[in-house]
């Protein structure tokens, strides 16, 4: 467990069932050279639950294994919810254990947002209602798996995204008024939340504290872009050229977003 009873929200593998490459599913694609039903053991798996070919992953065009994270929901479903008995001890559990992974994942990614948000100096009252949601999420991690696939993530994630949103549009504001920031070209004024950005040449644009919460920017030329404060909750960076790009200091992006961009 991590500070103030919280999971751990980065992956260890070796105190997980290898939960990642039998639950979840996957269709052939550029991400994965098979398909693989979910519950079903991926091929590389190992009997000591290690993956046989981690080292040469991408060689072998297993792309969606390299940019997935669970966020450390993979050994607190195997360690804490299921106390640390496996799928193959017991078989039964299967089913119950791939079925709260997802969820699990969820509430860990959550968590690091939330705990992300907290660290941004929020006013006084975000910073309780922060304070609230990540007790909230917290208990729901060490809960058994009924209570588990019983939370209403659609609820649950709408108040965590206002809450970000209230953050992240104060956080923007704080740094436009303090370094004078405003839009440098037209190509600017077209990216914001939920912009179709695939493909846009948005090379060495100022882009700090740009809304870009939910956009489309897969493929998009990055280079040299200034992303601090700006706002990448949800975005879409696959295949993304982040080269030169200064991305440290930007919001809610995660390990997963930034692995499947060019970097």
């Amino acid at each position: 467990m991590g500070a103030h009873g919280l999971p751990r929200l980065e992956a260890d593998c070796s105190r997980c069932f290898g939960l990642c490459c039998v639950a979840l599913p996957f269709a052939r694609s550029a991400d994965f050279p098979v398909d693989k039903s979910g519950g079903e053991p991926c091929r590389n798996l190992l009997a000591d639950h290690r993956c046989g070919i981690h080292d040469r992953l991408l060689e072998g065009g297993w792309r969606g294994c390299v940019t997935f994270d669970c966020f450390g929901a993979g050994q607190q479903v195997s360690q804490v919810t299921f106390g640390g008995v496996s799928w193959r001890d017991a078989p039964g559990t299967a089913p119950t254990m791939y079925a709260v992974l997802p969820v699990m994942r969820q509430l860990h990614e959550m968590l690091s947002h939330l705990l992300e948000a907290a660290a941004l100096d929020p006013d006084r009252s975000t910073e309780v209602a922060l304070a609230g949601l990540v007790d909230e999420v917290g208990a729901a991690t060490r809960a058994g798996p009924e209570s588990l696939l019983a939370v209403d993530l659609v609820e649950l994630r709408s108040r965590v995204g206002e809450l970000l949103r209230t953050v992240s549009a104060s956080v923007r504001e704080r740094h436009r008024r303090r370094d004078g920031i405003r839009a440098q070209s037209r190509r600017v004024r077209r990216v914001g939340a939920g912009a179709d950005l695939v493909g846009a040449d948005l090379r060495g644009l100022d882009l700090r504290a740009t809304d870009l919460r939910g956009a489309l920017l897969i493929a998009a030329d990055l280079r040299g872009a200034d992303l601090r404060w700006a706002d990448l909750l949800g975005a879409d960076l696959r295949d993304a050229d982040l080269r030169g790009a200064v991305v440290d200091g930007a919001l809610f992006v995660t390990r997963p977003q930034l692995a499947a961009a060019r970097t």
